[in-house]
């Protein structure tokens, strides 16, 4: 199993940035399928965004297109969200996920098998 841990989180107004980070460690896979998830308190854990490290173009939700870009570092194996033109909607608790298969879209959160503690992201209006 791969082991994640999410940085980055805290609190922006309305139209502001940050960027989560999502260090990975503890495995051996060459690339692995990499996901942002994010959970609002009662509401499901949604997708955000997925990308391969192997390669490949990125998924998003409908909801982040144009605001939210994924990306990887392959040499610092690191994960990250670029998130900019925050809404007070996007406010959840952010989870990096992963698993070693080919990335299928965002995917379902049951796809992945690897999961970090999580950061929370606020935004104020």
């Amino acid at each position: 199993q791969v082991q994640l841990v999410e940085s980055g989180g805290g609190s922006v107004q309305a139209g502001g940035s940050l960027r989560l980070s999502c260090a990975t460690s503890g495995h051996t896979y060459a690339s692995l399928c990499m996901g942002w998830f994010r959970q609002a308190p009662g509401k499901e854990r949604e997708g955000v965004a997925s990308m391969h490290t192997g390669g490949g173009s990125p998924s998003y939700a409908d909801s982040v297109k144009g605001r939210f870009t994924i990306s990887h570092d392959n040499a610092e194996k690191t994960l990250y969200l670029q998130m900019k033109n925050l809404k007070p909607e996007d406010t959840a608790m952010y989870y990096c996920a992963a698993h070693n298969r080919y990335c299928n879209g965002v995917g379902s959160r049951y796809e992945y098998d690897s999961w970090g503690q999580g950061t929370q992201v606020t935004v104020s209006s």
